[in-house]
C-alpha cells in the first residue's frame, strides 16, 4: 500500500514491537499505534484500531509472540474473545498454537501466517481481475482493502490488478454506517490514483435501478459450508437489490474466511456492538441519551444471492 510514497502494511512486527495503521484515525489523518503487550493488540482489534478479519488474523498471531514465555495459551484464549463473527480471527489462533505445538518459534509462525495472507490476496486480485472490463463501474461494501487484509486487500485486490494494468474502473464506495469504513476505501483508492466516489449507503439501490453499477464485489468474515456469508451489516441488502437488478455480486476472500465448521449461515454469531457507535461521532454526541438503538455489526447473505466467491484458487461458482 503506497501511502505519501512510502510503501506501508497495515500490520507489521519490528524490533519485538506490533505497528498497526490505526484506522480510527483515518482519513483524516494517518497515525500508526504501537502494541507492545497482549493487552495492546486485545484493545487494537476490540476498539477497531485493526478492522478487516485477514488483518485481524495477523494482528492476533503477532499478539501470541508478544506474550510472555509460558502465557502463549493465555494470550490465545484473551485473543479469541476480542470479537466473535471474523472466522480469520480464529483460524489464525489455531495456526499459533499448532505452530507452538510442533516447536516453531512464535515470531516466525506469526510473520509466516501474515506473508501467507498477502500472497493470498495478490492471487484473488489476479483471479478476480478477469471479471472486470476496461470501463467497469463496480459497487464495493465496507472496507475490504490493503488496511483491512495487511497488503492488496479481498474486494479491491481485483480493482487494484485492473487499475495497475491500464483498465479503466470506476468505484462506488457506501459509506458502510455506523463506522464509515467506505472512507477508508475512497482513502485507499485515492493513494492508488483510481477513480472513485463515496456515496451513502441508501444510495445503491438508486444507482443500480439506472443501470449505473456493472459489478458488486464484497469481502467477507466468515463463509459457511453452503455459501452464505457474514459480512458487515448492509450487504444483504445490496445483494438482494443487485439479483433484482440483474448485476452480478461477488465475494472475495481467501480460504481463512471460509468455516466448514458450519453448515449455513444460521449458525453464525453475528456480533452487537456499542450504541455509542451511533449516537456519537469523534466525540460528538449525535442523538439525546433516551434514544434506543440497537447495532448489529454484521449480517448474512444467503448463497442463493451469490454470483461467485472469488479465492485464492480461482472464482468458484459455489461451493
Amino acid at each position: 500500500m503506497l501511502i505519501d510514497g512510502r510503501e506501508y502494511k497495515s500490520v507489521w512486527f519490528e524490533d519485538g514491537k506490533l505497528y498497526l495503521i490505526d484506522q480510527r484515525r483515518l482519513p483524516f489523518r494517518f497515525e500508526v499505534f504501537v502494541a507492545e503487550t497482549v493487552d495492546d493488540v486485545v484493545f487494537s482489534i476490540k476498539d477497531m484500531v485493526v478492522r478487516g478479519a485477514p488483518a485481524i488474523g495477523a494482528a492476533a498471531a503477532y499478539g501470541v509472540a508478544l506474550a510472555k514465555d509460558g502465557e502463549e495459551k493465555e494470550a490465545i484464549e484473551r485473543l479469541q474473545a476480542t470479537r466473535p463473527t471474523a472466522h480469520d480471527l480464529f483460524y489464525a489462533l489455531r495456526y499459533m498454537e499448532e505452530s507452538m505445538e510442533e516447536g516453531v518459534d512464535v515470531v516466525s509462525a506469526a510473520e509466516k501466517y501474515a506473508e501467507g495472507i498477502i500472497d493470498k490476496c495478490r492471487r484473488i486480485g489476479e483471479h478476480g481481475e478477469k471479471l472486470i472490463s476496461d470501463g467497469s463501474r463496480v459497487l464495493t461494501h465496507c472496507n475490504a482493502g490493503a488496511l483491512a487484509t495487511i497488503d492488496y486487500g479481498t474486494a479491491l485486490a481485483p480493482l487494484r490488478v485492473a487499475h495497475r494494468e491500464g483498465k479503466r474502473v470506476f468505484v462506488y464506495a457506501d459509506e458502510t454506517r455506523p463506522r464509515m469504513q467506505g472512507s477508508l476505501t475512497v482513502w485507499e483508492l485515492k493513494e492508488e490514483g483510481m477513480e472513485c466516489v463515496l456515496i451513502a449507503d441508501n444510495a445503491a439501490g438508486y444507482l443500480m435501478k439506472r443501470g449505473e453499477v456493472d459489478l458488486v464485489i464484497v469481502g467477507a468474515d466468515r463463509i459457511a459450508r453452503n455459501g452464505d456469508v457474514a459480512n458487515k451489516i448492509g450487504t444483504y441488502e445490496k445483494a438482494v437489490v443487485a439479483k433484482e437488478n440483474n448485476i452480478p455480486f461477488y465475494v472475495a476472500a481467501p480460504v481463512s474466511t471460509f468455516d466448514l465448521s458450519i453448515e449455513t449461515g444460521e449458525e453464525i454469531v453475528i456480533e452487537e456492538r456499542s450504541e455509542v457507535e451511533l449516537k456519537e461521532k469523534n466525540g460528538c454526541r449525535l442523538l439525546p441519551e433516551w434514544v434506543k438503538v440497537r447495532n448489529p455489526a454484521f449480517d448474512v447473505t444467503p448463497a442463493r444471492y451469490i454470483t461467485g466467491y472469488i479465492t485464492e484458487d480461482g472464482i468458484k461458482r459455489s461451493l
